[in-house]
């Protein structure tokens, strides 16, 4: 179906299962290669997702066959690449936006360049079994600007990350779950389910403990212990501090599923 054909269609489609929202780059024809619309689109629905209480993780995904293929380079071939960042979210609306609750990439294709940068600004990450990640930037004179040189020192050994960003070349799921890039690895046809069966066991806890520990695990990477301890306190303190953490106690004396009310 051509994109003309596909006007009236949102370029990131926005459903909600429970507690769960699920965000997905539709652009099929292109193969979910990110334009200003998307960026903007996604800014638009995280913002949707952060100020709705009910929705306790998001799930991004793509449609079709892949998951994304970064970006568009018929614009950037235009000069018009900086039309496929937010003020907020950058890249995709996505990459450096400081989002509260817990993101899980739902990998149903190939994710490569900008597409895989995306995956690298989730929490958690579930793939199929079939697809390739790759920042190949290098192999067409471009720059992987979008976070992929900055977070895969930190997700795998240093000489892997080197090999990936100067050759370009990609690896496989399974590959990616061994250095611990992903989570699960899935058939393709279960990806979306296992990440949303991952998302709901989030969304099972106490939103404030969520919250925090969710934040202390990010910002440890950029931290010393020495920096880190102080830090690890405030977001206790806080924690403890909650309604949330007297029923949790009071639930596991009863014996019973705990009602959290995210105070």
């Amino acid at each position: 179906m051509s994109e003309r054909a596909r006007v009236n269609e949102p370029v990131v489609v926005h459903d909600q299962r429970g507690r769960v929202a699920i965000l997905r780059i539709n652009r099929p024809e292109a193969r979910n290669a990110v334009n200003g619309d998307v960026a903007q689109a996604m800014e638009d629905a995280l913002d949707v997702c952060e100020a709705d209480a009910e929705t306790r993780a998001v799930v991004v995904t793509g449609t079709g066959d892949i998951f994304c293929a970064g970006a568009d380079l018929k614009r950037v071939a235009k000069g018009e690449g900086g039309g496929l960042a937010t003020k907020r979210g950058g890249f995709g609306g996505i990459t450096t936006r400081d989002f509260p609750k817990p993101l899980i990439a739902a990998v149903n294709g190939h994710a490569l360049a900008g597409g895989f940068e995306i995956v690298l600004a989730c929490d958690l990450v579930v793939a199929a079994d079939d697809v390739n990640f790759g920042i190949p930037e290098v192999k067409r004179g471009l720059f992987a600007a979008a976070g992929g040189l900055i977070r895969l020192p930190n997700r795998i050994p240093t000489a892997t990350a080197m090999e990936l960003a100067l050759t370009g070349d990609p690896i496989g799921a399974r590959r990616a779950f061994e250095l611990g890039l992903v989570n699960r690895v899935v058939a393709r046809h279960e990806v979306l389910d296992a990440a949303v069966a991952l998302a709901e066991r989030i969304g099972a806890n106490a939103p404030v403990s969520v919250r925090n520990s969710l934040m202390m695990v990010r910002e440890a990477c950029d931290l010393t212990e020495a920096e880190a301890w102080p830090r690890n306190y405030e977001l206790a303190i806080e924690v403890f501090s909650t309604k949330d953490s007297i029923e949790g106690a009071t639930a596991f004396a009863e014996k019973r599923a705990p009602v959290w009310t995210g105070t």
